[in-house]
């Protein structure tokens, strides 16, 4: 009798643990999001027109908005839980949202801001920062991360944003998709929490430049109009020099490209310091008062500062007294609103220079002309690091971000691969209100682009004579690095990948067991580590998953065997002596 009474209190214990990892498997599901959303709705388009109209021109496609949105009858968060605490519901919806809803489009969700917008890295200490699908292991940036990794993820088709100073072309450059800062002014801005308003734009993201020139035909209410080629695309020489990847992974396939499709003869090579240095005498009047440095690389670096200069009285100007009332904990903001103590003869100064700085850009790119740079200097950076904080990592971004912020020239960002595993993008810079003939250009290049960026990987991979074995292993990798940062479904495709490039290595197999066992996908894992151990007859970890898998699938007897194989092999495991003893106590 207490020998069934106990198998019954073993029993009991055994479906708790089963409810437990039921819980947490469920809880991963949510989470399959890759952190992107704050909250999911609906937001369903009109009925499609009768035959023989036209059907609406985002027909089909399913786009996520930043929560610095204002949604009906929702709270805009903003990225901080305080803000959210004390604001109550909109009581509309933003017209660019609506815009978008009209022309067919279905809205899903609000997604993750950096808090108050106000960073171009993507971590928020409140909500999490959402996972980079490119390199899980590395900062998605922001402020709009969660869009850019709601796009990147294929969880939507397109997404919005806000970029003031970086905030879509950092996250689409850091996870290896499209991203469109237009002219500034060209979207209107209401409806959203504003940083900036000198600066401020809504942006966009999109897997292609297909469907990010179909959104933008919608937002910028642009009729038809025939297509026209450009006549001259200048590589700004010196903003490639702060680039820390390779030159030629960059430039080279926009030439490649511009050869192709255009001809060499429109190509320009161009110092962009020096041009705005006799065509800005604003510029020339603020480098005097901040540095006694020829206007060579110092020009870029002044005209981020002034930028961000202009960025954070501008904050505190719209949100100051929210601020001093709510005292809310936020470092770097509270940090920039004491920076923000400048005269309003600087502030003139600035907006002085940004409307030089349009007019030189203007006279620079004409109608018909592209502006070529880097869209950041530096892969994106690992989670946590201290380089994003370093002031050397600081000006090299804000200083090429800060070109098409200050200008308002429109600006879009494409992506050209990878580089050492990291997405690598290029950006091309139009005239302000070039913002069609610039959502044309990188449309039409945007084939022979990727065509190049591959040709240019494939060069290295030929040169370096990279053999299947050493592919595999990159691979393996990736599922490593994805594993560390809890992507098991990622970690998964990697060790599949590693496992097509070659098949005979056992830790391959274990590796892919061990993220479906975090998954509960026992049978599967189960199989894996029969594949691994009849690779390799001494691979202890493949007994001891397959021990755990048979376990949790009520093969006890099977799970005894594979826990004392493992010990035979290691006589000091303590998990294998563990679970074996334990085991052998419960049901032999």
């Amino acid at each position: 009798m207490a020998s069934s009474s106990a198998n019954l209190w073993v029993l009991l214990g055994l479906g708790l643990a089963g409810i437990f990892l039921m819980t947490k498997r469920f809880k991963r599901v949510i989470k399959e999001d890759f952190g992107a959303f704050i909250q999911k709705f609906q937001l369903l388009p009109p009925p499609q027109p009768a035959p023989p109209k036209a059907p609406h021109p985002l027909t089909g496609l399913t786009f996520a908005v930043s929560d610095v949105f204002e949604i009906e009858g929702l709270v805009t968060g903003f990225g901080n839980p305080d803000w959210e605490r004390t604001h109550e519901p909109a009581g509309r919806t933003a017209q660019v949202v609506l815009s978008l809803v009209d022309g067919g489009a279905t809205c899903v969700g609000k997604t993750l801001v950096d808090e108050m917008a106000f960073s171009i890295m993507g971590e928020n200490k409140h909500y999490g920062t959402p996972t980079n699908p490119a390199v899980p292991a590395r900062v998605p940036g922001g402020s709009s991360s969660g869009a850019a990794v709601a796009v990147a993820a294929n969880l939507v088709d397109f997404s919005l944003g806000i970029d003031t100073v970086g905030g879509v072309r950092v996250p689409a450059a850091f996870c290896g998709i499209a991203g469109f800062r237009p002219s500034h002014g060209a979207v209107s801005n209401m409806g959203i929490i504003p940083v900036s308003s000198s600066l401020d734009t809504i942006g966009w993201f999109a897997k292609d430049t297909s469907i990010l020139r179909r959104v933008g035909h919608v937002l910028l209410q642009l009729p038809f109009a025939v297509q026209r080629n450009p006549r001259h695309m200048i590589i700004a020489d010196d903003c490639f020099q702060l680039l820390k990847i390779p030159l030629d992974r960059v430039a080279q396939p926009v030439i490649k490209s511009t050869e192709k499709l255009y001809g060499r003869q429109i190509l320009k090579h161009e110092n962009l310091g020096y041009f705005l240095n006799s065509k800005v005498p604003s510029l020339k009047a603020f480098l005097s008062k901040t540095t006694n440095c020829e206007l060579n690389a110092s020009w870029i670096r002044q005209l981020g500062s002034a930028a961000r200069t202009l960025q954070r009285h501008e904050f505190k100007h719209s949100h100051e007294e929210w601020m001093n009332s709510a005292k809310p904990v936020l470092e770097h903001v509270i940090l920039a609103q004491n920076e923000a103590q400048v005269e309003n003869k600087e502030i003139e100064g600035i907006q002085s220079l940004r409307n030089d700085l349009r007019a030189a850009m203007n006279l620079l790119l004409k109608d018909d002309g592209l502006l070529v740079i880097p869209t950041v200097a530096d892969p994106p950076p690992k989670l946590g690091a201290k380089e994003i904080l370093s002031e050397d990592y600081q000006n090299r971004a804000f200083s090429l971000l800060s070109i098409a912020s200050m200008s308002g020239c429109c600006q879009a960002t494409v992506p050209l691969g990878f580089h050492n595993k990291c997405p690598v993008s290029v950006s091309f810079i139009a005239r302000h209100g070039g913002d069609r003939f610039l959502l044309d250009t990188v449309q039409a290049m945007y084939t022979s682009l990727q065509e190049q960026a591959e040709e240019a990987v494939k060069s290295k991979i030929t040169s370096k004579a990279v053999s299947n074995e050493e592919a595999a292993e990159i691979a393996k990798g990736k599922g490593n690095e994805a594993f560390k940062s809890k992507q098991w479904q990622a970690a998964i495709n990697f060790y599949t990948e590693a496992i097509k490039l070659s098949g005979n290595n056992a830790t391959y197999y274990s590796n892919r067991a061990a993220a479906h066992l975090e998954l509960a996908r026992y049978t599967q894992a189960e199989d894996d580590c029969t594949k691994a151990i009849n690779l390799d007859k001494k691979n202890v970890k493949a007994y001891l998953r397959r021990g755990t898998a048979r376990e949790m699938l009520g093969y006890y007897n099977e799970a005894i065997e594979d826990f004392r194989h493992a010990l035979v092999l290691e006589p000091t495991n303590k998990r294998a002596s563990d679970s074996a003893e334990r085991l052998r106590k419960l049901f032999q």
